[in-house]
């Protein structure tokens, strides 16, 4: 029997309201912006997963605010079926350096965001994100 993939993705929320994305060092979609992310190891949760794959690939520290939403349509991952957890997360520690799947780590404003051609379905996870920001900015 085959199954998804689990992996977890991270929305860094940042002190001056940016958001950090990584710059994607291998395929697929090498060279694109993309939350930081990956694959649930066995025996994980997907909350110590998300803080894992944002240090590994970002060198911050974090910490979880809310589940933005659970992706799961089966074209979203050209390797195969994967789904994945969101997080909406707030930077708490580190300085941001791009490691292991990443080759750029930067911050970004939210109309900058918007002007970029992510990864996967980044740009629908990030919609959520947003909208879930303007609702407790209210």
């Amino acid at each position: 029997m085959k199954s998804p993939y689990l992996t977890v993705d991270a929305v860094i929320l940042c002190e001056d309201d940016s958001i950090v994305l990584i710059k994607r060092k291998y395929d697929p979609y090498k060279g694109s912006w993309a939350l930081p992310g990956g694959f649930v190891e066995w025996g994980e949760t997907v909350e110590s997963a998300v803080v894992r794959e944002v240090k590994e690939e970002t060198g911050l520290e974090v910490d979880i605010i809310e589940l933005v939403g659970v992706y799961s349509d089966p074209g979203r991952d050209p390797r195969g079926h994967t789904v994945t957890v969101c997080y909406l997360t707030r930077k708490i520690g580190g300085n941001l350096k791009a490691d292991t799947d990443a080759s750029i780590a930067q911050h970004f404003k939210k109309d900058e965001i918007l002007k970029l051609k992510l990864a996967f379905d980044h740009d629908v996870i990030l919609k959520d994100a947003f909208k879930l920001l303007n609702r407790s900015k209210t």
